[in-house]
């Protein structure tokens, strides 16, 4: 399988992309942390992340991303709903709490960010190649 690049995409990018997505998702529970302030401790925000990690990596697991990791369709959408729908199922499974506005915020914010890096990826590089 080739990536949205035409070629089989390198370990060192696979990682960038698998680096970026832990990035958004540490993003998205430290900001909610320091809103709601809960605290910004390494414990705390591991405690409250761990699960969307998890959710995130059954996604990019699912959608086999190390093929495609740029792409939106599958990756894109598969590190979004995995880490917000799985992960949100993990919480509760782990006796974090929830509520739906919480949920409506997780999906959001995570579609925004894990859907959006490769976006902007996207559209950087077609215009890098339509320059060069």
């Amino acid at each position: 399988m080739r990536s949205v690049t035409g070629t089989r995409p390198g370990v060192g990018l696979i990682a960038a992309c698998v680096l970026a997505d832990v990035c958004c998702v540490l993003a998205f529970v430290a900001i909610g942390r320091h809103t709601h302030h809960d605290g910004d401790s390494l414990a705390g925000i591991w405690h409250t992340a761990w699960p969307f990690l998890a959710g995130l990596f059954i996604g990019l697991l699912a959608a086999r991303a190390w093929r495609r990791p740029l792409s939106l369709v599958p990756t894109g959408i598969a590190a979004w709903l995995g880490a917000a729908l799985a992960g949100m199922l993990i919480r509760v499974l782990a006796g974090q709490g929830t509520a739906a506005a919480f949920i409506g915020v997780t999906l959001a914010f995570l579609a925004l960010f894990l859907v959006g890096w490769r976006l902007a990826a996207r559209i950087v590089s077609e215009r890098l190649r339509a320059a060069g």
